[in-house]
C-alpha cells in the first residue's frame, strides 16, 4: 500500500521550480512537459482516451488527496435552488466550480460552531479564556497554520477584519507620499475594492488619483498583462512610485503574476511592494517571507473555505516588525501581557499582531479552524500539483470541443494557427458526433435570433495557456451570448459565475473537485449550449 501511495503521489508531483522548467524545456537533462502531456502519458499507459469517462475515473483513483473531498459538505443536485431535477439525478453531487468565489463548507464547521454556542450558553464571559477557541486570543492560534499556506512565519501573520480593511491599514503605514514619490501602481482592471482603497488613500493625502494612480494596462488587443511591461513601467516611473499594489492572481482572467520578480524590481527602485492575494491564497504556492514582500492581505472565504465574510489574512514582513510607521492603533494591538493594565501606555504587540484594532469575532473562528485542519492534512505543493493537472484537463476537454480550429491565444491576443497537437497540449482526438459518453447527439440550429452561429460555437480561454501563469480558474469567453448558456448550466447543477456579456469563470478547486467533476461539467456544458441554441 505504501508503494502504491508513493507511485500515485509521484504521478501528481509538482516541482517547486516548475515554471522555470516549463520555460527552459529541460531539467537535469530531462525534458519537462506541459501537465497535459503527463495526462496523455497516463491515458496511453491505461489504454484510455482523454475524452473517456473512464479516464477521469482512473485519475480520481490515483489522486493522493481525493479523500479530502469527504471533509467538505459537497452540495447535491437536489439541494441547489435553481436545479431542474428533471434534467439531472437529484441524489448526484452537483458540479461545483465556484471555489474562486466561495469555497465549500468544511463538515467540521457545524460541530465547532455548536461548541462555541454551547460555551456562551453555559459559561457566559468565561468563554473569553476557555475552550478550544478562547475568544480573547483564538485568532493567534491560526497564525502559524495560515503562515504555512502563504509562506510566512507565524509572527508575520494576523487574522482579522476583512480584506479591504486590512489593505487600508497597510496603506496607512506604507503609503507615505512625498512631493517626489507619491504614486501608487495598480493594474487597470483591479478588483473594485482595491481600486477604491487606493483611490481613497491618495485622496486622503491630498493628491489627485488622475496623476498619482498608475493603472498599468495590457497591450492593445490583449487581455493579459505581460511581465516585461510591468517591469518596464516600474523602471520608467519607479522613482516617483511610493507603493506597488497588485493582485497575486487576477480575479477576471485568473492570471498569476510573478510576485518575486516584480517585488524585487520595485525594491530596486525604492518602492514598497504589497499584494492582494484574495485569489492566490490556497490556490497557488506562495513564499511571502522568502520573496521579501512588504505586505499582503487576503480573504479566507474563497480557496480557504472559511465562509462568506469571514476574517481576512494580514501579512507584514519580519523586516518591518518593529516599524514606527503611522498606523491606526487599537486595544488589541497592545501586547497581551500588559493589555489589561489599562494604563494607556502603548506597547505594540509582535509583528503583524500590532495592527489588530479590536478583538476578533469569536463565532468566526470555527470555520477557519475547520478549514485549516483540512489544509494541515496536505501541503500547498500537493494541492498545486493536482490543480495543474485538473485545470489542464478541463482546458483540454474545452479546447477539444470548442477550440477555434484556426486560431490560438497568446497573452490574450489571437495568434496564428493552432497545430493539431499544439505546444500548449491541445487534445489530438476529436469527439465523435454521437459518442458513447454523453457527447452531443443532436445538431443545433445554425443561427440565433441575432445572427449568432450556434452550430459552430467556440470558446476562447482568456486565462494564460502556460499553466504556471494561472491558478485553478479558467475564464471562458464564448462566441455567443452566455445568458442562456449560463442559465442552462445552472439548471444542470453546474455552479460557476458569469461576467457579462460573454465570460463564464470556472474554477475546479483541487481540495474537493475531482476529474470526474470536470468530465461531467464539460458534458453539461455541451447540453447547455444545445439548449441555449434552441432558446436563442
Amino acid at each position: 500500500n505504501m508503494a502504491q501511495t508513493a507511485i500515485k503521489r509521484q504521478m501528481f508531483q509538482s516541482d517547486s521550480d516548475y515554471s522555470k522548467k516549463i520555460k527552459n524545456g529541460v531539467s537535469n537533462g530531462n525534458t519537462t512537459h506541459h501537465p497535459l502531456e503527463r495526462l496523455k502519458v497516463i491515458a496511453q499507459e491505461q489504454g484510455l482516451d482523454l475524452t473517456d469517462r473512464r479516464f477521469a475515473e482512473y485519475m480520481d483513483s490515483i489522486d493522493p488527496i481525493r479523500h479530502l473531498r469527504e471533509d467538505f459538505c459537497y452540495p447535491k443536485m437536489k439541494d441547489l435552488p435553481k436545479t431542474d431535477l428533471q434534467l439531472v439525478d437529484p441524489e448526484e453531487d452537483c458540479v461545483y466550480f465556484c471555489g474562486n468565489s466561495l469555497g465549500l463548507c468544511p463538515k467540521k464547521f457545524k460541530e465547532y460552531m455548536l461548541l462555541e454556542v454551547n460555551k456562551w450558553e453555559k459559561t457566559g464571559v468565561e468563554g473569553h479564556t476557555s475552550g478550544d477557541l478562547p475568544w480573547a486570543w483564538f485568532d493567534e492560534d491560526f497564525c502559524e497554520d495560515m503562515g504555512k499556506i502563504v509562506g510566512a512565519k507565524k509572527e508575520e501573520v494576523a487574522v482579522m477584519n476583512g480584506l479591504t480593511v486590512n489593505l487600508h491599514l497597510q496603506l496607512i503605514s506604507f503609503y507615505r507620499p512625498t512631493p517626489t514619490r507619491y504614486k501608487i501602481m495598480i493594474e487597470s482592471k483591479a478588483f473594485p475594492s482595491d481600486h477604491y482603497a487606493v483611490e481613497s488613500q491618495i485622496e486622503f493625502h491630498g493628491y489627485d488619483p488622475k496623476t498619482a494612480m498608475i493603472e498599468i494596462e495590457p497591450r492593445k488587443g490583449e487581455l493579459l498583462l505581460r511581465a516585461e511591461d510591468i517591469l518596464a513601467k516600474i523602471e520608467e516611473e519607479g522613482d516617483s512610485i511610493a507603493v506597488i499594489c497588485l493582485s497575486g492572481t487576477q480575479y477576471y482572467t485568473g492570471q498569476v503574476f510573478d510576485i518575486p520578480t516584480i517585488t524585487e524590481a520595485g525594491h530596486k527602485k525604492g518602492c514598497y511592494v504589497g499584494w492582494d492575494l484574495a485569489h492566490a491564497a490556497g490556490n497557488v504556492e506562495l513564499k511571502l517571507n522568502e520573496w521579501g514582500v512588504d505586505f499582503a492581505c487576503w480573504c479566507t472565504y474563497k480557496y480557504l473555505n472559511s465562509g462568506a465574510g469571514c476574517m481576512a489574512g494580514f501579512f507584514l514582513h519580519e523586516k518591518h516588525k518593529n516599524n514606527n510607521f503611522p498606523k491606526l492603533k487599537g486595544w488589541w494591538g497592545h501586547k497581551l501581557d500588559t493589555r489589561f493594565k489599562m494604563d494607556n501606555k502603548w506597547s505594540a504587540d509582535t509583528g503583524a499582531l500590532q495592527y489588530r484594532i479590536s478583538n476578533a469575532p469569536g463565532f468566526l473562528g470555527p470555520s477557519i479552524k475547520a478549514s485549516l485542519e483540512i489544509f494541515n492534512k496536505t501541503s500547498m505543493k500537493e494541492i498545486r500539483a493536482k490543480s495543474l493537472l485538473l485545470t489542464s484537463y478541463l482546458e483540454a476537454l474545452i479546447l477539444n470541443k470548442y477550440g477555434q480550429p484556426n486560431e490560438q491565444q497568446e497573452n490574450g491576443e489571437v495568434k496564428g494557427k493552432v497545430k493539431e497537437n499544439g505546444q500548449n497540449g491541445e487534445v489530438k482526438e476529436k469527439v465523435k458526433e454521437n459518442g458513447q459518453n454523453g457527447e452531443v447527439k443532436e445538431k443545433v440550429k445554425e443561427n440565433g435570433q441575432n445572427g449568432e452561429d450556434w452550430k459552430h460555437v467556440h470558446v476562447d480561454i482568456l486565462s494564460p495557456s502556460d499553466p504556471t501563469q494561472r491558478g485553478a480558474q479558467l475564464s471562458l469567453s464564448f462566441s455567443v451570448p452566455i445568458l442562456h448558456v449560463f442559465e442552462e448550466l445552472t439548471k444542470r447543477g453546474v455552479v460557476c459565475d458569469e461576467r457579462k456579456p460573454n465570460v463564464i469563470r470556472v474554477a475546479p478547486a483541487p481540495l474537493y473537485c475531482s476529474f470526474l467533476d470536470v468530465y461531467r461539467g464539460v458534458n453539461y456544458l455541451d447540453q447547455s449550449v444545445q439548449s441555449a441554441a434552441r432558446i436563442s
